[in-house]
């Protein structure tokens, strides 16, 4: 293959937007493609969706799912042509909670979670063979593990003639992830909580356990770190982004003592190599496609940082890179290729990855794209 025909292969992605009903200019569902090369390139509209902050598709069929954050829905649309992204309404949309967020499909396609940062709701819809919603599930409500903590820090604060900075303690279920043994995580932000999930697909009288979504275990992190978004690794460990602390949480099977089959802290480490400045946030974590380095996206200073994986699973600040844009909300790896989404700024952009160091180079393209706030691959 000749280096003009590299540069002609391309892989598809839906990329998420803020629309009108969230006071930005997003077109809904968009559909891009990326050459080898890191050139990006608008293929065209799929659904007019409102606010489809995050999307996520089926694993084996032509059907994308999409939140609509401000709509409070979550809905199923089909792909009837693969050679145009044309995206058409699958069923009605199912509703949600409060500020959807974030939606993933289990890789056995037998059911869909979505996640409200609003309300903290954790929600479990079942899909049919032919990938259409068809029943809804609701987890139980999360309590603050540190509401002790939070009642004593303000009061000290007030006691000390200081504003009150805290986030306010409220539960903001914000992503989930599929765990390899069939157990879904899930972060909620605002009480500083890992939840682990059962999807019990039948009731079973004789335990008393109904159908649906089942929790399992909690794993407290710090109080005020904010857990945000997830990546799992191929040796089992999940590295967890902090919002407001902006670190890498890694917790794994048995890192605590009395775990037993649950998960607990085995590290915290600084999510970036120069520091957090005032006003960031963290957003986004992706892998290498050899996982040995992570990449966070942080917003504020606009940085992609990136963490070297060492052989116990611990991560490693790197290098910070300029993200090439404002507000880096979202990315993704794809080979040797990272692209970045820029809310704020209105662009996507692609960096090159270097194969020994992990540092991304560039950025070698760049495309408008209106609010844009996800990227997921398309099948």
């Amino acid at each position: 293959m000749t280096t003009a025909d590299a540069a002609s292969v391309s892989t598809a992605l839906w990329v998420g937007s803020y629309t009108a009903d969230a006071g930005r200019d997003g077109v809904g569902v968009g559909a891009l493609t990326v050459s080898a090369d890191g050139q990006v390139a608008w293929a065209g509209v799929g659904a007019a969706a409102s606010s489809p902050s995050f999307v996520a598709v089926h694993p084996e069929l032509p059907v994308v799912y999409a939140v609509a954050e401000a709509a409070e829905t979550v809905a199923a649309y089909r792909q009837p042509n693969a050679a145009s992204p044309t995206l058409e309404p699958f069923g009605e949309p199912w509703p949600a909670g409060a500020a959807v967020c974030h939606v993933a499909v289990a890789p056995d396609a037998r059911y869909l979670t979505v996640t409200c940062w609003g309300d903290g709701r954790v929600l479990l819809y079942e899909l049919g063979a032919d990938g259409s919603i068809g029943s809804r599930f609701e987890g139980a409500p999360a309590v603050d593990p540190h509401a002790a903590t939070a009642r004593a820090a303000a009061v000290a604060l007030a006691e000390a003639g200081l504003p009150q900075t805290l986030p306010p303690r409220v539960s903001r279920a914000h992503a989930s992830l599929m765990l390899p043994d069939g157990r879904i995580m899930t972060t909620d932000l605002g009480f500083d909580l890992l939840r682990v999930w059962n999807y019990v697909p039948v009731t079973t009288p004789e335990t008393g356990v109904a159908r649906g979504l089942v929790l399992d275990h909690e794993v407290e992190l710090p109080f005020g770190s904010g857990p945000r978004h997830m990546a799992l690794h191929p040796n089992g460990s999940v590295l967890v982004v902090t919002e407001y602390s902006i670190e890498v949480v890694v917790v794994r099977v048995g890192a605590a003592p009395t775990s037993g089959g649950g998960y607990g802290i085995a590290s915290v480490g600084p999510a970036t190599n120069g520091g957090a400045r005032a006003g960031d946030s963290a957003a986004e974590i992706a892998l290498s496609g050899d996982a040995r380095f992570a990449y966070v996206g942080v917003r504020g200073s606009n940085l992609v940082s990136t963490l070297r994986i060492d052989e116990a699973g611990a991560v490693h600040p790197v290098a910070d890179t300029d993200s090439g844009g404002d507000w880096p909300r979202h990315h993704a790896v794809l080979g040797r290729l990272l692209l970045v989404a820029h809310e704020r700024s209105s662009d996507v952009t692609a960096f090159e990855l270097d194969p020994e160091t992990g540092v991304p180079s560039g950025p070698i393209g760049s495309l408008a794209v209106a609010a844009p706030t996800a990227l997921v691959r398309a099948r």
